[in-house]
């Protein structure tokens, strides 16, 4: 007789739940939305500009002499895609790296001509384009697009710190005598910043040039910004 009611009870419960889910599933079968619940729906749904990269702002403008002694300024590189960098030829903490990242750069777009490199030299009293152009072919640089520019220094360092952003100092103390960011800027052919955004829908402003993830990301959204007219 327990056993029964047990039974009885149950079933109560199955039909209870019936009464009270299977509209409700029904409707969500109706919406297409069966595999949502109170913690998938809180998952961030993929944005319209998802893909798409970030204007940040026009480049700044900056005018140096290069590795063969030639000026170049951001309109040299005008209707081109570029990464750029701020390092210095005797750095022996991260340039060795960001070198590398670039040298990726170089090999995978080497020969297009609307692609190029930009590297400036924090520390131009010593970086002079003769120092620059023995570096260059120490690294085995080959692309006539990558310009290694040097200048004044306090221009350098104000083009760095104020146009870009991106810090570079001098600092007796430390390895080399100069401290910078490890960043790449890329450029678009219009002459403008841009970047992707991270997964919260934030510009990243800035690829990392040490992280294999930040070159991996920086090669993709090239061949984005070739593609654009």
């Amino acid at each position: 007789m327990l056993k029964n009611k047990s039974y009885i009870g149950i079933s109560f419960i199955i039909l209870i739940f019936g009464i009270y889910a299977i509209p409700k599933i029904v409707e969500r079968v109706k919406n297409g939305s069966t595999v949502q619940g109170e913690r998938l729906d809180r998952v961030k749904p993929k944005s319209a500009n998802e893909g798409k990269l970030i204007k940040i702002g026009a480049v700044p403008k900056f005018e140096l002499i290069n590795q063969d002694n030639i000026k170049v300024t951001n309109e040299t590189y005008k209707n081109k895609v570029y990464v750029l960098e701020f390092f210095f030829s005797t750095c022996p903490t991260i340039c060795p790296k960001m070198n590398e990242s670039m040298l990726i750069l170089e090999n995978t777009f080497f020969g297009n001509p609307n692609f190029g490199i930009v590297s400036i030299t924090i520390n131009p009293e010593f970086d002079t384009p003769q120092v620059l152009k023995a570096h260059a072919k120490e690294l085995g640089v080959k692309s006539s697009n990558w310009n290694f520019l040097t200048g004044d220094k306090d221009y350098i360092f104000n083009l760095a710190n104020k146009g870009f952003n991106l810090y570079a100092g001098e600092n007796k103390k430390v390895a080399g005598g100069f401290e910078h960011s490890g960043l790449f800027a890329l450029i678009d052919k219009n002459g403008n910043i841009r970047c992707r955004s991270d997964d919260y829908g934030n510009p990243i402003l800035y690829y990392d040039g040490l992280d294999n993830k930040g070159v991996r990301d920086i090669q993709q959204d090239i061949n984005i910004l070739l593609k654009e007219q």
